[in-house]
C-alpha cells in the first residue's frame, strides 16, 4: 500500500467517523438544551467518562495498539485457520476480563466518583447522582470492550468500514433515549441509552466479524503463543494509556473544584473537548488507524526507509489538516458553541465557559494528531516504553501547569495545560524516533508545516473579519447560522487556494490521487 493509496481507508474512516460525529453533535446540542451546565450534566459527564476511560485502556487504546500488530502478523504469515482460532482466543480472553471489571466497577461506584471528582463531595445530591449514573452505566465497559476487539480484528484484516460506523449507533440510541427516555425519567434515561447503543454496537460487529469468516465455538481456551505475545505487548502499552487516561483524571479533579475554575467547569470541558475532538477523530485518529498496520509490516519486514516515509507522509497530512482546524476552532469556536449548543438550559454563560476552554484546547490540536503516528511508529518497532516514559514526564507536566494555570486562567487554564503537556509529549516523542532510526525527513516536515501555518494564520484573520462583518447585518438566529456556515466554507476555500498558491505539497499529492483515482 503505497503512502498515497492510504488515502481511501482513510478516506472511508474519516467520512464515516464524520457521519457519526454528526449524530454526536444532535446528541450533544439535545443534551446541552436539556441539562445545559447544571448538576445533572456534571453528574453525567463524569459518570459517562470513567468507563470510557477504561474502554480506551482496555479497548480501543492500548489492546488495538497490542492486537494489531501480532494480528496482521498472523493475517499475512500464518494460515487462516491459525489466524481465526488466535482471535477465538482472545475473545475469551477478553470477555473474562472485561466481565470482571464491569462488577468491579459497579461496586466500587462510591470510591472511584470521590476520587475522581472530590469536590462533588460537599455536595451530597450531586456525588449521590454521579455514583448511581456510574453504577449504571459501568457494564458499558463489556460492550464496547468487546466490540474494541471485534475492530482490532478487522483492522487487522484491512477492514475499516464497519469499526468506523459502529459509533453511529452509540450516537442514534443516545439521540432516542435523549428524545423519548429523558423527558420521562430525566438524566437516567440517557443511562439506559449508552447501554443499549453499546449492545447495537456489539451486534453490528459481530455481523461484520461473521462476514469476514468469523465463527464462534465452544472453546474457552484462554492460552495461546500469540495472546501471550500480545501479553508481552499489551502491558507496556496500559501503562502508556494509563498514564495518557490519567492527564484526563487529573483535568476531571481539578475542575470539580468550581469554586477556582468556574460552576459548569465539568460539563463545559465536556462539551469543549467534543468539538476539539470533531477534526482530530474525522483525521488524525482515522490517519493512525489506518497506518497502524502499514507500519507494522513494514517494521516486520525490517525496511525502515519505508516506515520512515509512511511516517513523514502521515505526520505533513495531519499538520495539513490540523493546523487550519484549529487556527478555525480558535477565531469561531464562540459562534460555533452559541449556534450549536445555545438554548435552553445552555445559558450565554455555559457558552463562554466553554469557549474559554475550546481556545486553548485548539492550539494542541495538531500535536495531538501527530502523538497518535509517532507512536504507532514506536508500537511497529516493538518499543513500548519509550512512549510510556515520554507520556510520564507529560503526565508530570500537566499536574504542574493545572497548578499553575487554573487560578489566573480558571477553566482555560486546565485545557492550556493539556495543550502544552501534548506538546512536549511530540517534540520528545519526534526527537526520540530520530535517534532510533534516522532522520525522518525533518527539513521536508518543517517546510510544509511553515507553509501550511501561513496559510492557516491568514485564514484565520479573514474568518475572524468575514464574521464580524455577516455581524454588522444584523438578523436572528438563521441569519447568524448562515453567516457562520458562509464563513467556514470561504475560510476553507482561501485555505486551500493559498496552500496550492504556496506549494503545500499535500494538496497536490490529493488532487493527483483524485484525478488519478488511484484506488
Amino acid at each position: 500500500m503505497s503512502n498515497k493509496r492510504l488515502l481511501k481507508p482513510t478516506t472511508i474512516v474519516g467520512l464515516n467517523t464524520a457521519i457519526s460525529r454528526v449524530f454526536g453533535f444532535i446528541r450533544d446540542i439535545l443534551i446541552a438544551s436539556f441539562f445545559g451546565t447544571t448538576a445533572f450534566a456534571q453528574a453525567f459527564v463524569v459518570a459517562f467518562r470513567i468507563p470510557n476511560l477504561l474502554r480506551d485502556l482496555v479497548g480501543e487504546g492500548a489492546a488495538n495498539a497490542a492486537l494489531v500488530p501480532v494480528l496482521t502478523e498472523y493475517n499475512s504469515l500464518k494460515s487462516k485457520e491459525e489466524f481465526w482460532k488466535l482471535s477465538r482466543v482472545l475473545l475469551n480472553i477478553s470477555f473474562v476480563v472485561l466481565i470482571l471489571l464491569s462488577f468491579a466497577g459497579m461496586i466500587l461506584a462510591p470510591i472511584i466518583v470521590r476520587a475522581i471528582a472530590p469536590g462533588f463531595i460537599e455536595e451530597p445530591a450531586k456525588l449521590e447522582l454521579t455514583i448511581k449514573l456510574t453504577r449504571m452505566i459501568f457494564p458499558f465497559v463489556l460492550l464496547i470492550g468487546l466490540f474494541a476487539y471485534g475492530m482490532s480484528v478487522l483492522n487487522s484484516l484491512r477492514e475499516f468500514t464497519a469499526p468506523s460506523l459502529g459509533p453511529v449507533l452509540l450516537n442514534i440510541a443516545m439521540i432516542s433515549g435523549l428524545l423519548w427516555l429523558c423527558p420521562r425519567i430525566g438524566i437516567e434515561g440517557l443511562a439506559f441509552s449508552v447501554l443499549a447503543g453499546g449492545t447495537l454496537q456489539l451486534a453490528f460487529i459481530g455481523w461484520a466479524l461473521y462476514k469476514k469468516g468469523f465463527r464462534l465455538k465452544f472453546d474457552f481456551t484462554l492460552t495461546h503463543p500469540g495472546a501471550k505475545k500480545i501479553g508481552r505487548l499489551l502491558v507496556p502499552r496500559l501503562f502508556g494509556s494509563a498514564v495518557h487516561q490519567l492527564s484526563v483524571i487529573v483535568d476531571s479533579i481539578f475542575s470539580s473544584f468550581e469554586w477556582i475554575v468556574g460552576v459548569g467547569a465539568p460539563a463545559a470541558l465536556w462539551y469543549s473537548y467534543r468539538l476539539f475532538h470533531l477534526p482530530l477523530a474525522i483525521f488524525g485518529i482515522a490517519l493512525a488507524t489506518v497506518t497502524l498496520p502499514k507500519m507494522s509490516e513494514e517494521a516486520a519486514r525490517n525496511d525502515i526507509a519505508a516506515l520512515k516515509n509512511t511516517v513523514n507522509f502521515s505526520l505533513r497530512a495531519v499538520f495539513f489538516i490540523l493546523v487550519p482546524a484549529g487556527v478555525g476552532l480558535a477565531v469561531l469556536g464562540g459562534p460555533i458553541i452559541e449556534i450549536l449548543f445555545q438554548r435552553g438550559e445552555f445559558t450565554s454563560y455555559s457558552t463562554f465557559i466553554t469557549e474559554k476552554a475550546l481556545f486553548f484546547y485548539s492550539f494542541g490540536l495538531f500535536v495531538c494528531g501527530g502523538i497518535k503516528i509517532l507512536v504507532n511508529a514506536f508500537y511497529s518497532l516493538g518499543d513500548t516504553k519509550t512512549p510510556v516514559k515520554i507520556a510520564t514526564g507529560a503526565l508530570l507536566l500537566n499536574l504542574l501547569f493545572n497548578f499553575i494555570l487554573m487560578w489566573p486562567l480558571k477553566i482555560g487554564g486546565l485545557a492550556l495545560a493539556t495543550s502544552l503537556a501534548a506538546l512536549f509529549n511530540f517534540s520528545a516523542l519526534y526527537i526520540c524516533l530520530r535517534k532510533k532510526i534516522g532522520d525522518v525527513g525533518t527539513r521536508a516536515i518543517i517546510k510544509s508545516f511553515l507553509s501550511i501555518l501561513v496559510s492557516s494564520l491568514a485564514m484565520g484573520i479573514f474568518a475572524h473579519f468575514m464574521l464580524k462583518a455577516f455581524a454588522g447585518l444584523g438578523g436572528g438566529e438563521a441569519a447568524r447560522a448562515v453567516g457562520l456556515v458562509g464563513t467556514i466554507g470561504a475560510s476553507i476555500a482561501l485555505y486551500l487556494v493559498m496552500s496550492i498558491f504556496i506549494g503545500a505539497g499535500e494538496i497536490k499529492n490529493a488532487l493527483s490521487w483524485i484525478s488519478k483515482k488511484r484506488f
